[in-house]
């Protein structure tokens, strides 16, 4: 029992660790990607920083999870709480984008083109596959929905990174200013049903136990 015990607290040690690495990359992440955005005028690449400093809250909630595990009698209850803040701030993100995206395409703004943000996006989707590899792992262990929940939305960062860049690049190399609202758009019900599944629990159906 004391070997199980300690393996927990290993796994649980670094399942923060990896959270710590994600506020701080997200971070850096969220923070170039506004402005890059801002000064671009790019709806996507915008959206894409705000899904960033959500994926820091997420972290920071998962942290809280974490460092509640020793506590049995908490763990289900702080679990869903985890899961559910994650949950909301994707639904709040994915009705920004819709409106932004939409209303840039009625008023046909057009965005320049942003290295900057190409740059992000492109390491974005090198970064992301590994750390939601390493998080999954971790949660499978322990039995835990909340990092399980999280492990994916490092998973759809990476999606939607390619989404970002994709649209940038058509942007910026030939000039369709419609690919940047359009790739924000198909950011959209990526989000919305990843945050769906936050909030009811489904995103991790074999994480039943704690």
């Amino acid at each position: 029992m004391a070997l199980v015990s300690t393996e927990r607290r290993e796994l649980v040690q670094r399942g923060r660790s990896l959270e710590y690495f994600t506020i701080g990359y997200n971070s850096a992440e969220g923070a170039v990607s506004l402005l890059a955005g801002l000064t671009a005028g790019s709806v996507s690449l915008v959206g894409f920083g705000l899904d960033s400093l959500i994926e820091v809250m997420s972290g920071i909630a998962l942290l809280w999870r974490l460092h509640q595990d020793v506590n049995e009698a908490r763990r289900e209850a702080v679990e869903r709480t985890a899961r559910r803040i994650v949950g909301w701030c994707f639904i709040a993100l994915a009705v920004y984008i819709a409106t932004d995206s939409v209303l840039a395409l009625v008023r046909r703004d057009k965005s320049g083109p942003s290295r900057l943000g190409i740059l992000v996006a492109g390491l974005s989707v090198v970064v992301m596959p590994l750390l939601a590899r390493a998080k999954r792992k971790v949660a499978r262990h322990i039995g835990s929905a909340a990092l399980e929940s999280d492990s994916k939305q490092a998973d759809f960062c990476a999606y939607l990174s390619a989404i970002l860049l994709v649209g940038l690049l058509l942007n910026g190399v030939l000039g369709w200013w419609w690919a940047d609202p359009v790739a924000a758009l198909v950011m959209v019900p990526i989000i919305t049903n990843e945050g769906v599944e936050s909030i009811t629990g489904r995103s991790c159906p074999h994480c039943v136990g704690e």
